[in-house]
């Protein structure tokens, strides 16, 4: 199954709530998602089973990685219970999640017992008061660095680590996180700041390219880049040449890969979107409540993904002038990253 672009669907992110218990500025600013935001309620939020329904069906168009999301994917209660679910649809081989690691220690042996083959970590700096400037909140990096660890011991692994970078804020952590996981099984990745969002500020200045990233690290230790594993893979890989292990790098402003996507995102209330800068859905939850069968419901994703034709940040300039014009960009909160 192919779009308009002739690139197949392969991964589906699945939100399971908008809630999260940081208020990381990039993301969920707080002086818009604070005390008197409106999260979803519990009833306009998919059931286990109508999340099955839907990887099931993507699965039939030949979805094979599934990842969790949020919001805080772990603020879902009993998640451990979808994951069996979803490790039991046929077709899907790689099960993972990403989360912001609070709550990963105390739940990672459960979902590995579940079905989870691995786990994607946020962690943007190992500077306590850096890091807590980037997520506003009370984040101590050994609490994150203690559940790295627990999840590699209970199989979770490679664990792979997300650090957003911008620019005036936590630029100056980069070799220091690299040099804190070089020798490591886990792979750090380095992205660049994007504009995900309308409610984040987003500032072209304060977006360190991936260039800029591999000049600093490759400085100290001498990079060489690697093949993907595969199709579509969003990180760009490079190894140490002494031998110490990999990093990738997210460039998504400064060398946008669209031509390659070949995800689609489904909201924690069941929109289906086709691009993480897309301004509207496609509503799944009407027609899983609605009676629809398993047919009818492979029927409809085939229709969207064949009609997709989205290439935001390969479009980024033109958009941006035209952003006054159009309706704000779906919250990554919501869609999931």
């Amino acid at each position: 199954m192919l779009d308009r672009l002739q690139r197949p669907l392969r991964d589906l992110r699945v939100s399971v709530t908008d809630r999260c218990n940081l208020r990381c500025p990039y993301c969920m600013p707080r002086e818009v998602f604070g005390t008197q935001f409106r999260f979803l309620p519990r009833e306009q939020l998919l059931t286990f089973e109508e999340i099955t329904r839907v990887v099931r069906a993507a699965a039939a168009h030949g979805v094979a990685k599934v990842r969790l999301t949020g919001g805080e994917p772990l603020l879902r209660r009993e998640l451990e219970r979808l994951i069996e679910m979803l490790a039991r649809v046929d077709g899907v081989s790689d099960l993972a999640m990403t989360t912001n690691g609070l709550l990963l220690a105390r739940h990672a042996q459960r979902l590995r017992d579940a079905g989870l083959r691995r786990v994607t970590v946020s962690l943007d700096a190992l500077e306590q008061d850096t890091l807590r400037a980037m997520s506003d909140g009370p984040v101590s990096p050994a609490r994150i660095l203690d559940a790295i660890e627990v999840a590699s011991g209970v199989g979770l692994s490679p664990v792979k680590i997300n650090m957003v970078v911008r620019r005036g804020v936590n630029d100056h952590c980069v070799a220091d996180m690299a040099a804190r996981f070089r020798h490591r099984p886990e792979i750090v990745r380095f992205i660049e700041y994007m504009d995900v969002g309308s409610t984040n500020g987003w500032s072209a200045q304060e977006v360190v390219s991936a260039s800029e990233i591999l000049k600093v690290i490759g400085a100290r230790w001498p990079l060489e880049p690697l093949e993907p594993r595969r199709p579509g893979e969003v990180a760009t890989r490079y190894r140490y040449r002494d031998g110490a292990g990999e990093i990738g790098v997210i460039h998504s402003v400064s060398s946008p890969f669209c031509g390659g996507c070949s995800r689609a995102r489904l909201s924690a209330d069941g929109q289906l979107f086709t691009c993480l800068f897309a301004r509207q859905g496609h509503d799944l939850r009407g027609l899983l409540r609605g009676g629809a069968g398993a047919g009818e419901l492979e029927r409809r994703l085939h229709e969207i993904w064949t009609g997709r034709a989205d290439r935001y940040s390969a479009e980024r300039a033109g958009a941006r002038e035209a952003a006054d014009q159009q309706p704000p960009k779906v919250e990554m909160s919501y869609i999931g990253g």
